[in-house]
């Protein structure tokens, strides 16, 4: 849960100063440092950027009072609703996010040690 939340207010104040794109530098951060386990990681990152991204819909949303985006879903899937762009885009930014969520994790476990097994080092 502390790793969802994390990434969620991390990639928001990333996106206010950075590319896109750096909401997976945050995500590959945070799942590197804190994740448990690789569906947890995956979930965290899929599930903190979605939100935030879901936020951002919203608010172009009701700041537009919908014509930005009801043009936007006219212009790239030919019909005037305004849930469909919001939801590729939370579907988008939430694999990004997984994906360099899960990868942190990955990361994580093959750069940690390898313990030594106790056979391997009495046969020396």
């Amino acid at each position: 849960m502390i790793e969802l939340v994390l990434i969620a207010i991390l990639s928001l104040l990333a996106q206010l100063f950075l590319p896109w794109w750096s909401l997976a530098i945050v995500a590959f951060g945070v799942c590197f440092w804190r994740s448990s386990g690789s569906g947890r990681a995956f979930l965290s990152g899929f599930l903190g950027v979605a939100l935030v991204w879901l936020i951002y819909a919203l608010l172009i949303q009701l700041r537009t009072d919908g014509v930005f985006v009801g043009r936007m879903s006219e212009l790239l899937f030919k019909t005037n609703t305004s849930v469909l762009p919001a939801l590729v885009a939370c579907l988008l930014g939430g694999l990004v996010g997984g994906l360099a969520g899960l990868s942190g994790y990955f990361v994580k476990q093959a750069t940690r040690a390898q313990p030594i097994s106790r056979t391997a080092s009495r046969s020396r």
